[in-house]
């Protein structure tokens, strides 16, 4: 369970307006910067005050562009932008994009000046890579959510849309940064401001940080079956080291046979195949989001080598893994 909601906000400016950097790269996704900024203009709105003026800044100062081709004009550079109040990062649309040691030394900067840091999605990684999340609750998009175990597995990482320790806040992305930023508005403010602010943006319920990233199952499934939905609960639970249909059945109380009716029933497949197809999607996310050795992809989504990897992955997908990582490579580049 998150602490979030045990924080205090000690910062409020309560003559001036609080300053805002929102720092972009090529390839950032628009949806959560927009999520997270949105808010502040609005607040500004219906205080009819001031309260957040925000800055863009870029490694050099010049245009990017989104994840979708939108462009963004920059109004500094992490050479010449000032320290924030709050410094928003974003990060590229795959984090093994994440490489200027630039920006973690800026990062870093900003931080020892008593910025308040928030991470939207693979911008977390940034701020893991500049080692400020050490001893901190933390989260990311849970597409990345296993590539970062992998590379800090000693974090305290969180399943959670956001997460505030102290001055340096976690966002999974998506429009959660919306929810992020009115909690932090009620918590700088008052409820009544987060209250309208949220009106405006026809967003009825603010979600609490402890709520889930992903659609709940039957929603995601389409299936209402319970025991179906124990075993796929069983199987996304245990990607690394994948159980038996047997065992899956065993662990369930019911036979090996009901679960393969169950199976071809409800999901139109069995068993082993559903299982092999979330294995697959998740190493598929795994080459195309990071740097990760091949045969370290393998092992965290349960395949004896490399080899019978590579083997199930041509036979599914029709390329092999070197091929798939390579082709996300080159659609990034056009």
């Amino acid at each position: 369970m998150s602490a979030v909601q045990d924080i205090e906000i000690g910062y409020v400016k309560e003559n001036a307006q609080n300053t805002v950097g929102i720092y972009l790269t090529d390839t950032f996704n628009l949806l959560p910067m927009v999520a997270a900024l949105e808010p502040l203009r609005i607040a500004n709105r219906v205080s009819k005050k001031v309260l957040f003026h925000w800055s863009i800044v870029t490694n050099d100062g010049l245009t990017v562009s989104a994840s979708n081709g939108l462009s963004h004009a920059a109004d500094y550079s992490t050479e010449t932008a000032p320290v924030f109040d709050f410094l928003i990062v974003t990060g590229p649309f795959y984090t093994r994009d994440i490489q200027s040691e630039v920006l973690i030394k800026w990062v870093k900067y900003q931080h020892q000046h008593l910025a308040t840091l928030i991470g939207l999605e693979s911008g977390c990684h940034t701020l893991a890579k500049a080692g400020l999340l050490e001893g901190r609750r933390c989260t990311t998009h849970w597409e990345h959510r296993e590539e970062y175990r992998n590379n800090w597995p000693e974090h305290q990482l969180s399943n959670d849309i956001y997460e505030m320790d102290e001055n340096i806040f976690t966002c999974s992305g998506g429009a959660a940064p919306m929810d992020m930023m009115l909690f932090l508005l009620e918590r700088m403010y008052d409820h009544e401001l987060a209250a309208s602010v949220a009106d405006r943006m026809i967003h009825p319920h603010i979600r609490n940080s402890g709520e889930p990233q992903t659609m709940d199952l039957r929603s995601r499934t389409g299936v209402n079956h319970p025991v179906v939905l124990e075993c796929i609960q069983l199987i996304e639970a245990n990607i690394e080291q994948p159980l038996l249909p047997e065992e899956i059945a065993e662990l369930i109380g019911i036979s090996k046979r009901q679960l393969e009716r169950l199976f071809l029933r409800y999901m139109k497949t069995s068993p082993a195949r559903y299982y092999l197809t979330q294995r697959l999607e998740a190493a598929r996310s795994m080459l195309e989001q990071s740097n990760t050795r091949i045969v370290d992809i393998a092992k965290a989504t349960g395949f004896r080598s490399a080899g019978h990897f590579s083997t199930r992955y041509l036979s599914s997908y029709g390329i092999t893994p070197s091929e798939a990582r390579s082709r996300s490579i080159d659609v990034d580049r056009r």
